[in-house]
């Protein structure tokens, strides 16, 4: 489906909805570098639960914008988050009285930390996996480093220092120089994917590190939805959630801010994409399904 958004850019958004009575809508918020045709296998195992799963592909990335993966005109972080908000309410209202939840992974997760501070109105929980709290010192670094990219090279030319200096960090931290997960075949057919391992561009990670600035200051802190639902599910070696730490430091955040019901899940010997890893995918799945069935479907 190609859904129009608030500024008139056209998002492609993929849907599956061959479900008999279903129960529910998951939209999925997909990670840096990647697009929603890699969760065929997360939105079947849902689609047999009784879930529609639907998600689109991020400004800069997969169908919306297959001629410049990594840019895109604008504010490309909390633009993605308005998308996300307008998906929402379409499928909140398509699909009245379903349970909605949203899953954000990696990239998606920090979108999704943006979105349930402006719209939580639209979920009955959130899912946030491979993710942390980053380190504020490296978030302003890394927007520095973006910006002065901006300047010499121009916002659309691909951030090469800054992508090297992140990627190449989580690399160091195992021996054989892959981060993403345990599964060799899994890594194969990312690194070949067309649609995969491009360079984001300097304006993509200046408004990331931008967007992830604004995440945890009082102001933010103000409007957290305290009833919304919040599960937190990384693998324990993944290094975008600090081997764990970042994570926990995450979830001291949401308890301190208030929250109600928020949890922790770290998946013993999981690198970052723990859906992709053969003797971890059905730990991480079943954790995300559990805690979905037991969330109530909030009053509005």
């Amino acid at each position: 489906m190609i859904f129009t958004s608030y500024d008139k850019k056209e998002i492609y958004v993929r849907e599956w909805t061959k479900v008999k009575d279903p129960c529910g809508v998951i939209q999925l918020a997909h990670g840096m570098n990647e697009y929603t045709g890699r969760y065929e296998a997360f939105a079947s195992y849902f689609n047999g639960l009784g879930y529609i799963v639907v998600g689109d592909d991020h400004r800069g990335h997969g169908e919306t914008d297959a001629d410049t993966l990594g840019y895109a005109e604008g504010e490309m972080f909390s633009d993605t988050v308005k998308d996300m908000a307008g998906i929402a309410k379409f499928y909140r209202e398509k699909y009245e009285g379903l349970k909605y939840v949203l899953f954000g992974f990696s990239y998606g997760s920090f979108l999704t930390q943006a979105f349930i501070r402006k719209y939580a109105r639209f979920l009955d929980g959130a899912v946030i996996a491979g993710s942390s709290r980053q380190n504020g010192a490296a978030v302003r670094a890394g927007k520095i480093f973006a910006e002065t990219g901006k300047f010499f090279k121009g916002k659309d030319a691909p951030a090469k220092f800054v992508n090297k200096t992140v990627f190449g960090g989580y690399n160091k931290k195992f021996k054989e120089g892959e981060w993403l997960s345990t599964n060799a075949d899994s890594n194969a057919r990312y690194h070949a994917d067309p649609y995969c391992e491009f360079v984001c561009s300097n304006n993509f990670y200046a408004e990331f590190f931008k967007g992830l600035g604004g995440l945890y200051k009082k102001r933010a802190d103000e409007g957290v939805d305290t009833a919304l639902p919040i599960l937190l599910i990384s693998g324990k070696d993944d290094p975008v959630g600090g081997m764990g730490k970042g994570v926990g430091r995450l979830l001291k955040y949401y308890q301190g801010a208030g929250v109600k019901d928020v949890s922790m899940h770290l998946i013993e010997g999981a690198r970052h994409e723990f859906l992709n890893e053969e003797e971890h995918r059905e730990e991480g799945l079943s954790v995300i399904a559990e805690f979905i069935r037991r969330i109530p479907i909030r009053k509005k």
